[in-house]
């Protein structure tokens, strides 16, 4: 029985041989399709870890609270010119809420405020605008670590000393050739000691796009005391004492300086971002309705805040790129089928060459099984290679597309697995008719056949 296999399979190897044109051509839909296949898989594979690596930066488990800046248009009356004592005041999000929070609100780990400060650093003769965020340690505990030096303590907030821990690529851009832990850096009007650097985070352009995320490798980390006291506060300004000095050239130089730049103006927000970690995912939802309605009531029913949660925000995206992979998958499996089609049609025409071939064949004693399997084998041979070849093109593509694009690429085993399996089993479906017609031919038809 296995001396008759191989010898079918040798002269479906030696059919090959002979129109070696032919069957390339033929496996050309096969290429295609695994190339196609693999690239898409490649880049929803890719996509899904760039989520779970998005959930890691947000925290599948977090709460995020962020203020609104509310924004009007209508005439102008004279009414405008008094204060409206009718209107409700709310005081912004203040480190007074997130003690709130933290306190009251039940199943809540910890609590990590933030306030961003837009200024410039200058070091060794380098200048650049950045971002000074002031944070608590408890950023550390639930964000990206430290990956030189020390992180923020509680001594440092508490003191709100001087010292800054700052980004990969800050690092990169003012200490490239010097030890950057100890170094001191110019953020605005004060000089920062630098005890530690940040692990990159390696964020693309479009997960920030998506997710309203800045460059944090650009970020400057300093106590959110150091930043409160020595550079801004929002929430000890007034709104009268801000339009004073907007009115007066000396003081908007001095309060652009400072960092009150175009709506900051016109808030009294003295947190610009409340990180609420929680102690499980199920958590999650139930801290957000009572954070939500304990802020409403502190701030006077007037919802001057969002409350998001980030892994609702990345389910959703997750769904959507679920949805795209099948519809990219199912738009590459076209070609599988083409291919399928194409192999079918050489296939037939084979047989039909090969009538007096088929004939002699069952004349000296082979069986319609013997000539199934011929044909059958070649069809599969055709499909397998052409699978091989669809493969080692679909990791190319993939490793051009992550080059030329920057979006990332991951080419799993059994992605690859898949492909070759399918393109196997697609020769052998496409190839098992035409096999199946010669070999129910007529033996004596066959080798009357001219």
């Amino acid at each position: 029985m296995l001396e008759k296999l191989t010898y079918n399979v040798t002269n479906a190897f030696e059919a090959i041989a002979q129109n070696k044109l032919r069957a390339a051509l033929t496996s050309l839909g096969i290429i295609f399709g695994v190339g196609s296949v693999i690239a898409m898989l490649a880049i929803g594979h890719g996509a899904e870890q760039e989520i779970l690596r998005q959930i890691r930066i947000l925290g599948a488990t977090n709460v995020i609270v962020t203020p609104i800046v509310e924004q009007e248009q209508g005439t102008v009356s004279e009414d405008d010119a008094e204060e409206d004592g009718s209107r409700p005041y709310s005081p912004g999000l203040t480190l007074a809420d997130a003690r709130s929070i933290e306190d009251i609100v039940p199943g809540v780990e910890s609590i990590s405020p933030e306030t961003v400060f837009e200024t410039t650093a200058i070091q060794a003769g380098i200048r650049r605008t950045t971002k000074i965020v002031g944070v608590t340690p408890a950023y550390f505990h639930s964000s990206v670590d430290v990956a030189e030096g020390t992180a923020i303590t509680d001594d440092h907030l508490r003191t709100a000393k001087p010292v800054a821990v700052i980004g990969q690529k800050v690092k990169a851009r003012f200490f490239p050739k010097e030890e950057a832990i100890g170094g001191r850096i110019k953020v605005g009007d004060i000089w920062l000691t630098v005890i530690g650097v940040m692990q990159p985070r390696g964020l693309s352009k479009e997960s920030r796009q998506s997710l309203g995320l800045r460059d944090y490798d650009y970020d400057i980390y300093t106590p959110l005391s150091t930043l409160l006291t020595r550079y801004v506060d929002r929430s000890r300004l007034s709104r009268r004492d801000l339009e004073a000095a907007a009115r007066d050239a000396n003081s908007t130089r001095f309060a652009q300086r400072r960092g009150y730049r175009g709506a900051e103006m016109e808030v009294g927000h003295q947190i610009d971002r409340l990180v609420v970690r929680t102690a499980g995912s199920g958590y999650v939802r139930p801290v957000a309705e009572v954070v939500d309605r304990m802020l409403k009531r502190r701030h006077n029913d007037v919802v001057d805040y969002q409350v998001v949660v980030p892994e609702q925000l990345l389910a959703q995206e997750r769904r959507t790129q679920t949805v795209f992979n099948v519809v990219l998958a199912a738009i590459a499996s076209i070609s599988l089928i083409v291919g399928g089609i194409g192999i079918m049609n050489i296939m037939l025409a084979s047989v039909m060459e090969r009538i007096r071939e088929i004939g002699v064949r069952r004349a000296v004693g082979a069986t319609q099984w013997d000539i199934t399997v011929q044909f059958v084998v070649e069809a599969l041979s055709i499909s397998s290679i052409g699978g091989v070849v669809g493969i080692c093109l679909g990791i190319a593509i993939s490793v051009g597309i992550e080059a030329a694009t920057d979006i990332p690429t991951i080419v799993t085993l059994p992605a690859v697995l898949l492909a070759f399996v399918v393109s196997a089993g697609v020769g052998l479906l496409f190839g098992y008719l035409p096999a199946k017609r010669a070999a129910e031919r007529d033996p004596v038809v066959a080798l009357r056949h001219e």
